[in-house]
């Protein structure tokens, strides 16, 4: 399974978790397998948060591959100009 840490703000809808456990083989699966066992994610998800793959910022890249070791990291989408 793969490792997906979340930032503060989105803990409570992981009933507080700070990392969850998700099963996908690439990105796009595990994002999808996410937000299906912790719907309150959803919206965090879909807006594109991006994210780093042990220790690689990937964006918002959804077809990357996953090893089952992974450690995902969520990353708040910052905006500005």
């Amino acid at each position: 399974m793969v490792e997906v840490h979340l930032w503060s703000s989105l803990r409570r809808f992981a009933d507080g978790q700070e990392s969850v456990e998700i099963e996908g083989k690439t990105v796009g699966e595990v994002l999808k397998n996410l937000a299906a066992a912790h719907p309150g994610l959803a919206p965090a998800i879909e807006a594109g948060a991006g994210l780093t793959v042990d220790g690689t910022f990937l964006g918002a890249g959804r077809n990357h591959v996953l090893d089952p070791e992974a450690e995902v990291f969520l990353m708040m989408r910052i905006k500005g100009g």
